[in-house]
């Protein structure tokens, strides 16, 4: 098996030859890695089973026309991205964490949703994504199409939490325009991939917090699981064999049999810190496969190598020979991650049987 067909078929619970590895790094720690690396004469193998593959493009956007959205200055170093949404910038420790400003905060009809400069996807070409996905597969390795922040968070980004959460609750039909707008949108992004031929799209929305669900399951399979269906039924509609991947940060369990009934075929990270992996793979692991349980509060900043290499090989025991985990770190590295633990991580895939 290469690394594709590895990974496809661990996934589908069909067996696997080889533990994938899989992580992203902070800028600090991936300078710290890399020098590692340079210093220490180690054979082992990092590299990923998948490689990302662009996004559709929408029609260029000049964004000086969400500028009637704000009102100026901006402090330094905020940048409005093409949703509209601004970002006022973080620490340098934190620097993928950004305050977040709404452009539609202050919005009260529907009308003016209506009249919102929205990302336009209809006039995209698949030249680009063709190529990627021929490249992935000359490469031996699948080609994934990014799409996280999909629904939910993509609307209330621009809307605000509280005032998304509250057009929801009251059925008010601004909530209905915007999400279904948002919806429109990642169907059209969706099939994009589907028709490229990528192998998975990895998609999802947070909707767990660190030790309970963000909304409640009547208003999540209200609003959200019915968009959720539609964006995975018009990709699997081209291409019924895609593979999905569902992320959520946080505690999520209670809505892991919504993400089965909608076609989610991975649901990620497992967080740790607040999900038990042994539980869950026992009561849902027939039915969805699993990226994570390696936690990022926890064993990969403040265990040992040692811990990290248990903590590895007890999930995958879990798992059993027929796969089903794509076990990794459940977030992104930051800089208090030991480069030891994350060669631990490593050596631990490369070395379980």
């Amino acid at each position: 098996m290469n690394k594709r067909d590895n990974l496809l078929s661990l996934v589908k619970r069909q067996g696997y030859q080889k533990v994938p590895v899989e992580f992203s790094m902070c800028p600090s720690l991936e300078k710290a890695f890399n020098q590692y690396m340079q210093e220490h004469d180690m054979d082992i193998d990092f590299t990923s089973p998948w490689n990302y593959v662009d996004g559709i493009a929408p029609k260029p956007v000049d964004r000086s026309v969400f500028n009637p959205y704000y009102t100026f200055p901006l402090k330094e170093g905020t940048a409005i991205d093409e949703y509209g949404v601004g970002h006022e910038p973080g620490s340098a420790a934190a620097f993928h964490m950004t305050k977040m400003l709404h452009p539609m905060a202050n919005f009260d009809s529907v009308e003016q949703i209506l009249a919102y400069p929205f990302l336009d996807y209809s006039q995209a070409t698949l030249d680009l994504q063709y190529e990627q996905v021929k490249k992935a597969h000359a490469n031996g390795i699948c080609a994934m199409g990014g799409m996280q922040c999909t629904i939910w968070e993509t609307a209330w980004y621009m809307r605000g939490m509280e005032n998304l959460m509250m057009d929801m609750m009251s059925d008010d039909e601004m909530a209905t325009v915007l999400l279904d707008k948002v919806t429109d949108n990642a169907i059209l992004r969706a099939e994009g991939y589907a028709k490229a031929g990528a192998d998975i799209i990895f998609l999802g929305d947070d909707i767990g917090m660190q030790h309970s669900i963000l909304m409640s399951k009547t208003l999540y399979s209200d609003w959200l699981k019915p968009r959720l269906k539609k964006v995975i039924d018009s990709a699997k509609a081209i291409n019924n064999d895609i593979i999905f991947f569902y992320h959520s940060c946080g505690y999520v369990e209670p809505f892991i049999p919504d993400l089965i009934d909608v076609g989610i075929d991975v649901l990620n990270p497992v967080q740790p810190e607040c999900m038990d992996f042994a539980k869950i793979h026992a009561i849902y692991g027939n039915a969805i496969s699993f990226h994570g349980t390696i936690g990022t509060q926890t064993t990969m900043p403040f265990g040992t190598p040692d811990e990290v290499r248990r903590e590895v090989f007890k999930n995958l025991d879990i798992a059993g020979e027929k796969g089903g985990l794509m076990v990794a770190p459940t977030h992104l590295l930051e800089p208090e991650v030991p480069v030891e633990n994350l060669v631990a991580y490593i050596k631990a895939c490369n070395d379980y049987k």
